[in-house]
């Protein structure tokens, strides 16, 4: 509860207009709802039933939703003090939480279009910890565009702690048109023709016309071949996928602005219908990752993401990863952007001359890729032989097409191997289909993981895991030799795997 004379104390309120923007938002998923259930309901009852179940439905959820928004705003109060930025929020449940101004690393502000319309924004301001139950956040859902930007720059603005690198302050990319041809060349373009395909499916079923779409769809490919109609199904999701994947690029990336602020603070803004602003101290920033998934790197290109201390991903977050400083883009522009991010004349994934690794690693990505080939293909065989001769046909089409692309990967695999040290950085290269090239600042390595199987041993093998407070929380070295691997440890951060090694 708000105790008596806190108004007067810098204690402010949300935005009123939250109710709006809730009842407004009720009002969509009642009608995204009441309309298949009608429908539903009225082909075997009539519509009169069928709007006398949905209409008290969707009213009581309407009210209910809204007079429940009210009651927050009511009951929510804020402020930013000298020392503390405070939350107090609840109505049975008391909720009172402060962060201090000194931890905060982060504001973040978010809108999306419903927000937008009414000149709101959501704040999340953060210290950069990962905590269970949110404590390491606050949230302002909503204020003002202008109060989230006085709250962003009041909460931020600081000295300098970075030190005196010499570094490009204002903006250091911005959004190129041109680079949404690399949307539709990623692997997220068939798990979009499937999603497609799916809602097709379950809004056919909400409508009560799921089986009249399954004999359409049978009756329209009568006649053709199996295979045939497999791949004209297949054709149809891909195009799908296609234009699901530029719509997705184009709503995450339209008015992209990646920009140093004065005080160190990195700020991207990005978004169409939902706006993202998000801010990152330098100070947190602990290296890079240079990210190639296999169709993107084909055409030449690269994402770059942010190692920072409090970037992993949480459940409640975006759709994207909040760590990502530049998209998809020519890969000379990825290791620029990488350089100048981190204070450098050149990016050390682009600097480092990478020490390869043993055969006996390309041995074992060979293994393990053809028999993630052979395994199905088996099983499928194995059900041909007791059931039907399609999935005979099935098993013998998939392993032709899946064994050569298996060597393909797991050789490239292989080959994108190496770790090496460059100045400041360790710097480790992974991955295929994901290839990724990271550098770690050698003074952010908090231990060393040390993981050789039975495997590994029989083949003089051990993989190295540099432990950190930043990014995903570990990075590995796959398959080096082992002495090499150890003695590469030990010169990466001296005296911290040195005591447990035998030397000679």
């Amino acid at each position: 509860m708000t105790a008596p004379g806190e108004a007067a104390e810098g204690w402010r309120k949300l935005d009123r207009r939250t109710i709006y923007v809730s009842a407004l938002v009720l009002a969509g998923i009642a009608v995204g709802a009441g309309v298949p259930t009608t429908i539903g309901i009225a082909s075997g009852n009539g519509l009169g039933v069928a709007l006398a179940w949905v209409l008290p439905g969707a009213a009581l959820l309407i009210l209910g939703g809204t007079a429940s928004d009210y009651l927050r705003w009511l009951k929510t109060r804020y402020r930013v003090g000298p020392e503390r930025a405070e939350l107090h929020t609840g109505l049975l449940l008391v909720k009172r939480r402060s962060l201090a101004r000194e931890r905060i690393r982060n504001v973040d502000l978010t809108a999306n279009p419903l927000l937008r319309v009414f000149g709101l924004v959501s704040v999340k301001i953060g210290t950069g910890e990962q905590r269970q139950g949110g404590e390491s956040t606050l949230v302002l859902n909503p204020v003002t565009k202008a109060e989230g930007d006085r709250l962003r720059r009041e909460l931020l603005a600081r000295e300098s702690t970075v030190d005196a690198r010499p570094g490009v302050d204002g903006t250091l990319a911005r959004l190129d048109p041109a680079w949404i041809r690399y949307a539709p060349i990623s692997f997220l373009v068939p798990a979009l023709g499937l999603a497609a395909g799916g809602a097709v499916m379950q809004v056919s079923d909400w409508i009560g016309v799921q089986d009249g779409f399954v004999r359409w769809m049978i009756d329209l490919f009568e006649g053709f071949p199996l295979v045939l109609a497999i791949l004209v199904l297949a054709a149809i999701l891909l195009v799908a996928g296609f234009v699901g994947s530029l719509a997705l690029f184009v709503e995450m990336w339209w008015n992209y602005h990646l920009e140093r602020e004065p005080g160190g603070t990195l700020r991207v803004r990005r978004g169409l219908l939902t706006t993202r602003s998000i801010s990152l101290e330098e100070r947190r920033l602990r290296g890079v990752e240079v990210v190639e998934p296999l169709g993107v790197r084909l055409a030449g290109a690269a994402r770059v993401d942010a190692v920072a201390t409090g970037m992993v991903q949480r459940q409640e977050d975006d759709k994207t990863d909040n760590k990502t400083l530049l998209p998809a883009a020519p890969k000379e522009l990825a290791d620029h952007i990488a350089a100048v991010v981190l204070r450098e004349g050149k990016s050390p994934t682009e600097a480092a001359r990478l020490i390869g690794h043993p055969v006996a690693a390309r041995g074992r990505r060979l293994r393990w890729s053809i028999g993630a080939v052979v395994l199905p293909v088996a099983i499928l065989a194995g059900l041909g032989l007791l059931l039907t001769d399609v999935l005979l046909h099935i098993a013998w089409i998939a392993a032709v097409i899946g064994l050569p692309i298996a060597v393909v990967l797991a050789v490239d695999a292989y080959r994108s191997l190496g770790h090496a040290l460059s100045g400041d950085y360790l710097v480790a290269r992974a991955g295929s289909v994901r290839r990724a090239t990271v550098a770690l600042q050698r003074e952010g390595v908090i231990g060393w993981t040390v993981k050789q199987s039975i495997f590994q041993r029989r083949a003089g093998l051990i993989t190295l895991t540099a432990t950190t407070a930043a990014g995903t929380g570990g990075y590995d070295v796959l398959d080096a030799a082992e002495s090499e691997g150890l003695a590469f440890a030990d010169e990466a951060v001296p005296e911290l795997l040195g005591p447990f090694l035998e030397r000679g």
